[in-house]
């Protein structure tokens, strides 16, 4: 009965528990919904103005958020903010709940209540809101409303005056008209509906006498142009009773050539042309005055607006004119505000400008009413909410001082406090916050305490004697908001504290009040030419940069928080950049006919395109100017061109993928450089095709983009399945095709092959892409400059990487075509770069043939693997047996032995490794390569210097710690040199090893990827030039070593000649293997003899390990005893009472005689090794380790 009423009540409880806990989950999961659901924080804004809050405002926002907000407007908009009601947790330096504000300076950070009813602006079009909440506290948040101000002229129309020398709109001063034969003009203008005036004006030009040289109207006859007091009807091409323009934008472009008495029209789509004989051969003087509407009280001016003005000095034809984009610039007054003089009363934004971007509503968002501004809504003096502006002039006006929104005025309260309590800092900045906030909270004035800091402090004498007063000096910041402009002075702030000095907490007393308003940043000059005036603390100033109308540069007044004075930031001059047409124009009067340029001028020059190309739109007025720079630049010699030719290049690549164009494809020809860029269709992309020939009686170049290439000079065919091999992302991105033609090629100099370059040079790409490893080749077809008449070409490409960035010819992935001739070669490549022909590419060197190629690759493949097998069984042996590596030479021959173990196993792997196309494993793999490399060459130099010291200075020299110091030399030199390469790297290791091709053929085919050193003087300095030191080194030594032996073995007379000739053979084989002799056959691998040399170098350096092991192992006595002894068996093993032990005068005596069997450095070293130890325990004074004769080290 117990049991089942237990089992009821834990069924009863259980039941409640589940319920318990179903319903704690819905709560919690509904009030995360609730907290993180009540608004998106985390968003892009791109309307012209609206209103965004902190989450969940007016109520108190959630604890850990992490929002922001990305406000954008079009080019030629800045963004301004304004916070309508602002509380966020104060703290110092806003460490915990905090809004930062990205205007494109610098972030600042906000917090408190001090940012209320304050406006930032942006110094461009995009400006980034990010706040954040911590853990605990939570407050209102903020309530921001933000509106984009328009400073483009792009986005403004011009309302034409109709009072001439009134709020007239006219050309710049800074700007000349120059004298005129020929010009397009393009507008658009519209006209009120209810004007039926048929006679009137949209702009005119005169000189300094009002005498009008030209302008464009209509009268009852008809829509005319004026040249110099000629009128011509355009009878046919523009209506003459009915109205042309009307209430909305219309365009009208106007041609007219001198030469011809043309006059063209396009307008709606049509172009016309009206024949004006009385207008041919007229000029149009220059240095005139260009004013919109009519310059003359006896004809009015065009009722109505204007738009989009723009003026060239040359002529264009109706598929130019058709294709016209907003971005083709007027070179002579084009529709910006440096241009242009323009009263702030005649323009005016609107939305639907056709050059513009849409703009400020008419209307703009203010909150209204309690409901939507939360608390904001409190009882102070009129507090209202600011307004942004309705927008209509070219520069936002923010330096007015009389603006009822232009920032809060500050105050610094300086007071101390006397307690006669014992209490904390913290405990005396709770009371002074508490009493301050009291003290301002009914006030007349809407004022906030901010940042205050409590320190201790002393008071006066006569207090200090009360030993039980404590004083503490208080800093705070007062912000008062003066929205409704009513001035607030220091004394009412310092007479509001004292009258309330009662209501602080008992125990505390006030004693003294001090209150100064924080001074502006005073107005000053910096950089020259750039004014400030005063400005209040937190308000960004802007002003024109120097020589613009439109570009600002801006500044900010900060407030520093720790002293509560105001600074300078530093100036943003970002956007004053010069005009990139004016900076071309001046650049190709610089490098026109007749100049003298030289190497820094004409570096100078890139440089400056350079920025251009990078930094500014290019269309193709601009890109025309530059293309026509550098083919000034291309005449110049070779010299002057040198150091600038790898930044040139780029420039031009740049150029031709970033210029805009409208149509299917555009063409700049100059005489050296000649530029084609064509729109392709990724999707739909069957093969393409550049041409480029001369043109008829011209010494430009005209570039075809169809396959029939007929009479060019040069030309380059895409296959179908040129994009078949990129990915989903770069087959997406894919516009164009950029072709480029040098006559010149200055550009083109290789130090490291100066070889004969006898072809033009041109260069294709698609997009910004890398295209190689194609299916299908890519035929390019050049002309030789010169007739060839026996012609044995190299087809080519520039490749920028080589010779340290500064580019050189490579025939990697290129073939020579059976079609080419004496007149042409036609290249078969499998990527896209810049192309041409070398004659004798390697000059003197012949080209290994493809067999002898395979060959020598086997040869050294097999030898190396040979090599790493018997050196790993010549260390294992020295390792194994104990007796063996007793002596100095038997150490050294391990390190040695070890080093080419690594240099062979390490070759060998290096092009399995390669193959993964990891680029730090590669570089990782040549660096390990190089050391071992170095290593071996290092010890070979340390058995020639072991030599010299067991036989030419074998009785009067002791080394201690000979071993160590060989192991220090031996592997720590060849250490540092590859830490001194990697450390000239700068963290940039692959600019010195890296992967490439090796072993290609005389075609450019073939060759097998190798991790290897990529820097051609890291190569020859730290690999030729060291082993060379080595080599001569060891060719000293072996010389020297070499004598001591013959001298030895000719004193013997029980040996025949024939015997001794066989002994001296046998050491100098045995020390060519040891001292690395052989691979002084680099040096001898020249002109006829290069085959028969590379085939000596390949046998006998990979297969140096095995020769080590059969004369200074396998061959050596003691050696072949310990192999008998311990892996033979039978009558083949030797007993173990072998005879290990002897006298000096036996040691010395079998020291020679191993000397003459078998004359290695083991054998050689034992000797001087046994001489010196047993010197050592005799009385010879010479030999005595504190002898006055020794040499130590």
């Amino acid at each position: 009965m117990m049991s089942h009423g237990s089992e009821v009540w834990c069924c009863h409880w259980k039941w409640k528990l589940h319920h318990c806990l179903c319903l704690f989950t819905t709560y919690i999961i509904c009030m995360q919904q609730a907290v993180h659901g009540c608004y998106d924080c985390r968003t892009v804004l791109t309307d012209p103005s609206g209103v965004f809050t902190s989450p969940c405002f007016p109520s108190d926002y959630p604890n850990s958020q992490a929002c922001k907000w990305i406000i954008r407007a079009p080019h030629g908009y800045i963004i301004q903010l304004t916070f309508i009601d602002f509380d966020i947790e104060e703290a110092p330096g806003c460490i915990y709940d905090s809004l930062t504000l990205d205007n494109g300076e610098s972030p600042m950070n906000l917090c408190g209540i001090t940012a209320k009813g304050l406006s930032y602006n942006s110094t461009g079009n995009e400006m980034i809101v990010s706040f954040k909440s911590d853990f605990s506290i939570q407050k209102k948040g903020f309530n921001a409303s933000y509106v984009r101000i328009a400073v483009s002229l792009r986005n403004q129309k011009v309302i034409i005056p109709q009072v001439p020398d009134i709020d007239a709109v006219s050309v710049a001063e800074t700007i000349s008209v120059p004298e005129l034969r020929q010009f397009t003009l393009c507008f658009e203008a519209t006209k009120g509906n209810s004007d039926d005036n048929d006679d009137w004006k949209v702009f005119s030009y005169t000189d300094a006498l009002l005498r009008e040289l030209f302008s464009f109207g209509k009268t009852t006859k008809g829509h005319f142009l004026s040249i110099s007091g000629t009128q011509c009807i355009l009878k046919n091409a523009l209506p003459r009773n009915a109205e042309f323009f009307t209430g909305t934008f219309q365009q009208l472009c106007v041609v007219w050539d001198s030469f011809s008495g043309t006059v063209g029209i396009y307008a709606k789509n049509t172009y016309h042309v009206v024949d004006c004989p009385e207008i041919y051969d007229k000029v149009i003087p220059g240095n005139g005055r260009l004013v919109l509407g009519s310059n003359s009280n006896e004809v009015s001016s065009l009722n109505g607006d204007i738009y989009n003005f723009r003026l060239w000095n040359f002529t264009m034809n109706a598929l130019t004119l058709a294709n016209l984009s907003c971005d083709v610039k007027g070179n002579i007054v084009d529709w910006e505000n440096e241009f242009w003089s323009i009263p702030t009363s005649a323009l005016k934004a609107e939305n639907n400008l056709s050059c513009g971007s849409y703009l400020i509503p008419s209307s703009s968002i203010e909150p209204t009413s309690c409901a939507n501004l939360g608390s904001l809504c409190q009882a102070t003096v009129n507090a209202t909410t600011p307004t942004p502006p309705t927008v209509t002039t070219n520069m936002p006006d923010t330096n007015r001082n009389d603006k009822p929104n232009n920032g809060g005025l500050f105050y610094r309260i300086s007071i101390v406090v006397s307690s006669s309590n014992s209490n904390s800092v913290s405990k005396v900045h709770d009371v002074v916050a508490e009493w301050l906030n009291r003290t301002f909270q009914n006030w007349n004035y809407t004022v906030y305490v901010v940042n205050i800091s409590i320190h201790p402090a002393s008071i006066r004498e006569g207090a200090r004697q009360k030993r039980s007063i404590k004083s503490f000096s208080a800093l705070a910041l007062l912000v008062y908001n003066s929205t409704n402009n009513i001035n607030l002075e220091e004394e009412d702030i310092r007479q509001k504290l004292i009258s309330n000095n009662r209501t602080m907490e008992e125990g505390y007393q006030l004693h003294t009040v001090d209150v100064d308003p924080v001074e502006k940043c005073l107005a000053e000059e910096n950089p020259p030419n750039y004014f400030w005036p005063d400005t209040r603390p937190t308000l960004t100033n802007f002003t024109f940069c120097h020589g613009s109308s439109v570009q600002t540069a801006s500044r900010t007044c900060y407030l520093g928080l720790q002293n509560y004075t105001s600074y300078w930031g530093q100036p943003d001059l970002r956007n004053c950049t010069e005009n990139a047409a004016d900076i071309a124009n001046q650049l190709l009067n610089l490098t026109g006919e007749g100049q003298q340029l030289t190497s820094d001028k004409v570096n100078d020059v890139v440089q400056k395109l350079k920025k251009i190309v990078n930094d500014e739109e290019i269309d193709e007025s601009l890109g025309s100017t530059v293309v026509t720079i550098f083919s000034n630049i291309l005449a110049s010699s070779d010299s002057v061109l040198a150091a600038s030719s790898s930044e040139a290049l780029k420039t031009i690549d740049a150029l031709a993928l970033k210029i805009h164009f409208a149509g299917p494809s555009m063409s700049i020809s100059t005489r050296n450089l000649a530029l084609g860029v064509s729109s392709i269709n990724s999707t739909s992309f069957k093969g393409g095709a550049f041409s480029v020939s001369p043109q008829n009686n011209a010494s430009d170049f005209q570039i075809d983009f169809d396959k029939d290439q007929t009479s060019a000079i040069a030309s380059v065919v895409l296959p179908p399945s040129l994009l078949k091999n990129l990915s989903q992302d770069e087959f997406e991105v894919i516009s164009r095709a950029q072709f480029t033609f040098f006559n010149k090629n200055g550009l083109f100099q290789d130090a490291e092959n100066p070889a004969n370059l006898t072809s033009f040079v041109v260069a294709c790409s698609i997009g910004n892409l890398t295209i190689q490893d194609l299916q299908d080749y890519v035929k390019v077809t050049i002309k030789h400059t010169k007739i060839q008449e026996d012609p044995k070409p190299t087809c080519v490409f520039w490749d920028m990487n080589k010779n340290g960035g500064s580019g050189g010819w490579n025939p990697a992935g290129c073939q020579v075509d059976a079609d080419s001739n004496e007149n042409e070669t036609v290249c078969l490549c499998n990527h896209l770069t810049h192309f041409g022909v070398l004659m004798d590419l390697q000059r003197a060197v012949t080209q290994i043939d493809p067999q002898n190629t395979k060959v020598l690759t086997f040869i050294t493949y097999i030898g190396c693997g040979i090599s790493a097998i018997f050196s790993a069984a010549t260390l294992l042996t020295y390792i194994a047996f104990e007796k063996l590596r007793r002596d100095y030479p038997s150490k050294i021959l391990m390190n040695l032995s070890t080093a080419l173990l690594f240099l062979n196993l390490i070759f060998l792997l290096d092009g399995w490794i390669a193959s993964f196309d990891i680029d730090g494993l590669c570089i990782a793999v040549a660096a390990l390569l190089h050391f071992f490399l170095l290593a071996t060459f290092t010890w070979m130099g340390l058995e020639a210097v072991h030599m010299y010291i067991a036989l030419v200075k074998v009785f009067n020299t002791y080394i201690r710690r000979y071993i160590l110091k060989f192991c220090i030399i031996g592997w720590g030199l060849p250490a540092l040199v590859i830490a001194i390469v990697l450390a000239s790297a700068n963290t940039n290791a692959s600019r010195i090893y890296g992967k490439q091709l090796y072993g290609r053929d005389a075609s450019g085919q073939g060759g097998d990827d190798f991790c290897w050193i990529k820097n051609e003087i890291v190569f020859y300095v730290t690999c030729a030039g060291y082993f060379g030191i080595m080599f001569l080194m060891n060719v000293a030594m072996f010389i020297v070593v070499m004598v001591q032996i013959c001298g030895r073995n000719g004193k013997r007379t029980n040996r025949s000649l024939k015997e001794e000739i066989l002994r001296n053979l046998r050491s100098v084989v045995s020390l060519t293997f040891l001292l690395g002799m052989t691979w002084g056959f680099a040096f001898f691998a020249w002109g006829p003899l290069t085959l028969a040399f590379l085939y000596l170098f390949s046998i006998f350096n990979s297969l140096q390990g095995l020769f080590i092991f059969v004369f200074h192992c396998a061959m050596k006595e003691n050696v072949q005893k310990q192999w008998r002894r311990h892996l033979c068996c039978g009558r083949f093993r030797l007993a173990d009472n072998s005879d290990w032990s002897k006298t000096a005068t036996n040691i010395i005596k079998k020291s020679s005689d191993n000397l003459g069997k078998s004359l290695s450095s083991s054998s050689i070293g034992s000797n001087s090794t046994y001489l010196t130890s047993k010197s050592k325990s005799t009385t010879n004074t010479y030999c005595k380790r504190n002898s006055h004769t020794d040499n130590v080290f």
